[in-house]
């Protein structure tokens, strides 16, 4: 039984973190329709070949208890050296992809690269383990020292990272499986309007640090257990998810990577990364004509046209002010966020099994309730009583780390909105049209629809090139 100083020490804890009860053409289209389908067909073909296997062991025969086996939500472990095996085709997959975007700057190579990725990755693997997830893992060993990240998850969160610090979204042209899936089902893209994309490119960015703040304390990994796109590799999972999973791939038809943009965590630190990239994609290999063709080939939203002439003094001036103004919002921004997380920390705190647990102790050595014997309420609150000590020293260093947690989760989103405020009012000198470093996925879509690019290829002739708005003013 813990002594009365510990529950006043635990009520304590409750006060100082907030109250603890307050809850093309048509033969082109029809053409890519049917090579969609028929891949989609092998594809599930191979997802559903265990389906067919005999099990080694039967599972136990329940009938006498009429006990049911739960379904497994997720991948048995493997082998070691398969491990590695998934590092090394992670590696070549990169390699392969970096080949075909500044080598042979060729779309069918990652086409080709994205169906062996959701073959291996997707539907071989089920998803897992995968890089999106991966940054929940080494922030969680980060802030668990009885937490170890095994060196394969380390590999996946690092190395398409470390690419794309160099290379740009490598990693998202063929090697994910998640973009993979949504590039075979686009079909007819729609253009998502800038304000819509805008605000909605926040979201990334947010539900990364919602993932690493409840990672860190333990709770569980959001981010993989909200991923709209594995219930789709694995078969199976909750009904919720399932019908996200139908969204997203609805989307995916007329919206170009719509996950991938808006709500892929580990797309946003790839975004980061890729902003210091020393390489970035060129859409066309000489001189930009302006034609705006690559402008209309990208469904993603992600290639930027050259930026105006010479600006007025007096609108450069209201400009400058205005970004003067949004700078200073921005540790406000922190601020507020930083507060509104710590008001939250112990509400959210109960979503971890063990506070959720010492709370009902302790409401139950104020007013007991009788829960009837062998509820799970009922054996729950046995095992507290075994060492109630140790239960509520857990408890309250984890409330600890989930309101240093939620104070830094809302530090982030104000930090968040306030850099995507700022942003918007810088203005970035451009002379053509290109894609953004950022932005741009690498799949090389663009690459064709230059002039340019189909003269180095041959199949245009060099006289039959668009005379670029620079090249005609000087003839005038």
């Amino acid at each position: 039984m813990p002594t009365q100083s510990e529950k006043k020490k635990w009520e304590k804890g409750d006060k100082e973190y907030g109250t603890s009860n307050v809850g093309a053409p048509f033969h082109l289209f029809t053409f890519s329709l049917f090579r969609v389908s028929h891949a989609l067909i092998v594809l599930l073909f191979l997802a559903w070949l265990p389906a067919f296997a005999e099990p080694r062991f039967p599972p136990p025969d329940f009938t006498e208890t009429n006990h049911q086996i739960p379904t497994t939500t997720t991948p048995s472990a493997r082998a070691e050296w398969l491990q590695y095996l998934d590092v090394a085709v992670l590696g070549a997959g990169l390699v392969v992809a970096l080949w075909c975007i500044y080598k042979q700057r060729s779309r069918r190579g990652l086409f080709w690269l994205g169906i062996f990725s959701l073959a291996y990755f997707g539907f071989w693997r089920k998803g897992c383990v995968c890089a999106i997830g991966a940054p929940q893992n080494v922030i969680l060993g980060l802030f668990d020292a009885n937490y170890t990240v095994p060196l394969s998850v380390i590999a996946f969160f690092a190395l398409p990272l470390i690419v794309a610090l160099f290379a740009g979204r490598a990693f998202c042209a063929g090697v994910c499986p998640h973009g993979a899936l949504q590039d075979l089902l686009l079909i007819k893209p729609v253009k998502v309007p800038a304000w819509l994309e805008h605000a909605l490119g926040v979201l990334p960015f947010i539900f990364l640090g919602f993932g690493l703040s409840f990672a860190a304390t333990g709770t569980g990994f959001p981010i993989c257990r909200y991923d709209p796109i594995v219930p789709i590799f694995r078969l199976s999972g909750p009904g919720l998810l399932i019908s996200l999973a139908i969204l997203t791939l609805v989307l995916s038809l007329f919206v170009g990577r719509p996950y991938c943009r808006f709500l892929c965590p580990y797309g946003a630190l790839l975004k980061l990364a890729s902003l210091a990239s020393k390489w970035r994609v060129r859409v066309t290999p000489d001189v930009c004509t302006q034609c705006q063709l690559c402008e209309n080939s990208c469904p993603f939203g992600a290639m930027r046209e050259p930026s105006a002439g010479n600006v007025e003094p007096k609108q450069l001036t209201s400009e400058r002010r205005r970004f003067g103004w949004l700078l200073v919002l921005v540790p406000l921004l922190i601020a507020g966020g930083a507060w509104i997380g710590s008001a939250l920390a112990v509400p959210v705190s109960k979503m971890n099994p063990t506070i959720e647990l010492a709370e009902r102790y302790i409401n139950q050595q104020k007013s007991p309730a009788n829960y009837g014997p062998m509820t799970p309420e009922a054996l729950s609150l046995q095992r507290a009583e075994h060492d109630s000590e140790a239960l509520l020293k857990s408890a309250t260093d984890l409330r600890h780390r989930f309101w240093l947690s939620c104070v830094i989760f809302g530090g982030w989103v104000g930090l968040v909105l306030g850099v995507k405020l700022a942003s918007l009012s810088l203005r970035t000198k451009r002379t053509d049209f290109e894609p953004d470093r950022g932005a741009c996925f690498g799949c090389a879509r663009c690459f064709r629809s230059c002039p340019q690019e189909l003269v180095r290829i041959g199949r245009m002739p060099a006289g039959d090139l668009p005379q670029s708005p620079v090249a005609a003013a000087a003839k005038t």
